[in-house]
């Protein structure tokens, strides 16, 4: 059962505006991100094959999101993966990262340009330095979806990734993806793992952006005084 409130379409009246000061553990992946020392164990036909990665993470702010009473703050983010060998694109995925402080629910969203989707969760506190978000196939609220083809040779069962924060600014994931590859008997673990250092600011969320600069050029007050003559 669900602790879900029975008024289900009143939003909350108080939002506070500023995402950054309301992201909870999220707070530290705002900005962007690089690394060049990835690791990526992937399936191939001959057995796993091990490749080092090139990775540039850029999270932004989005403004306070309402489910009804529900309140979420949240993070847009874009993953762009090259290898040493080559500059093209090795991976490419697009998604959410969202806090809601009332319950401490974290989750994360994942789309890439292969066919595939899914919807992660975990709980976690405002201070905590590690994360943990699991999403499962054939499940309705946080599960996974992919393409037939994907159904049929890389099915996707379980995602697994665990975000931990360093004490030097910088953070570290690990994913585990549990595959059933057609042919192979056994389920295979398809591995990522990396440690991301900041290279740029996170800048405020647009609706904060836009009181701040109301503050800074308040409107003229206006008067009531006749005109002249």
């Amino acid at each position: 059962m669900h602790p879900f409130p029975h008024d289900i379409f009143t939003e909350q009246s108080d939002v506070d505006p500023d995402t950054l000061a309301n992201l909870g553990p999220l707070r530290p992946l705002a900005g962007i991100w690089q690394a060049k020392k990835g690791i990526d164990i992937a399936p191939k036909a001959d057995g796993p094959e091990q490749r080092t990665f090139i990775e540039h993470i850029r999270f932004d702010p989005i403004d306070p999101q309402s489910n009804g009473p529900q309140l979420l703050y949240g993070l847009r983010y874009h993953i762009h993966i090259t290898t040493v060998e080559e500059d093209i694109t090795f991976h490419d995925q697009v998604g959410y990262w969202l806090w809601e402080s009332a319950t401490g629910l974290v989750q994360q969203t994942l789309a890439i340009p292969r066919g595939q989707v899914l919807l992660a969760s975990g709980q976690a506190k405002p201070d905590d330095k590690t994360i943990t978000l699991t999403a499962a196939r054939g499940q309705t609220d946080y599960g996974i979806c992919s393409t037939d083809f994907l159904e049929q040779a890389f099915r996707t069962d379980a995602y697994r990734i665990q975000i931990v924060f360093n004490d030097d600014g910088s953070w570290s994931y690990d994913i585990q993806t549990t595959l059933t590859v057609r042919g192979q008997t056994a389920p295979f673990t398809h591995h990522d793992r990396n440690t991301l250092h900041r290279i740029g600011e996170a800048k405020p969320n647009p609706w904060a952006q836009i009181l701040a600069k109301r503050a800074q050029h308040p409107a003229p007050a206006q008067t009531n005084a006749p005109p002249a003559g």
